[in-house]
């Protein structure tokens, strides 16, 4: 089951993914919020729990959820 975080502003739930994408030194991962979970590939996937020396924090303006090193 993907992680989900329901917004405190606007009430909607949002649901954590991770996207590799590549770079010159290799391959970075990228997080974000969505509001429907995406069909997981070998690109972007769902993920089941906040990772590692990470936080869920809002963004006061939208209410969106982001990730924020903790």
């Amino acid at each position: 089951m993907a992680y989900s975080h329901v917004s405190k502003k606007n009430g909607v739930a949002y649901y954590l993914h991770a996207r590799v994408t590549p770079t010159a030194n290799g391959t970075r991962t990228m997080y974000f919020f969505a509001k429907e979970v995406k069909a997981g590939d070998d690109v972007t996937k769902a993920l089941d729990e906040v990772p590692a020396g990470y936080i869920v924090v809002e963004s006061d303006a939208t209410g969106l959820p982001l990730l924020k090193k903790g």
